[in-house]
């Protein structure tokens, strides 16, 4: 069980890293203004999310479902901290997914936003990760 934590974790930095970082190359992306810039965005913005944060977000939640089903849901099915974890994972699931929306945008040329805003989307994460970690280390429920 504690390979099973310790992966959890890998893949939930690795998943978290994304999730700060994308939204940052937006805000440069954003600020661009030339066609090499644009492209190169492009590249970095796909490659971020398809090969680092998807697959890190996946294996994230499968290793804490596993978790879950394995022994938590039993011992800990009625507490209010684990039913805040889950409710804020499926709030970062919702952030995930948009962020995969505003990469299309990026794609097409359709980005209808300006960098102030990347830069707000950008500190929602850390929000997320703040609280997740509370709820899980300290328990307050």
């Amino acid at each position: 069980m504690l390979w099973l934590k310790a992966f959890h974790l890998i893949f939930m930095v690795t998943w978290f890293a994304g999730l700060f970082y994308l939204p940052r190359l937006f805000v440069y992306h954003a600020m661009s203004e030339d066609a090499v810039s644009n492209a190169r965005f492009k590249v970095m913005e796909r490659k971020l999310f398809f090969g680092i944060m998807t697959p890190g977000g996946i294996i994230t939640i499968a290793l804490g479902l596993w978790m879950l089903y394995d022994y938590s849901w039993q011992a800990y099915a009625n507490s209010g901290w684990l039913q805040g974890k889950l409710a804020l994972v499926a709030v970062l699931i919702a952030y995930h997914i948009y962020c995969g929306k505003l990469l299309l945008d990026f794609r097409h040329d359709r980005n209808h936003h300006g960098h102030v805003f990347y830069r707000w989307l950008n500190e929602f994460p850390v929000l997320i990760l703040v609280a997740v970690i509370i709820l899980v280390v300290v328990k307050p429920f």
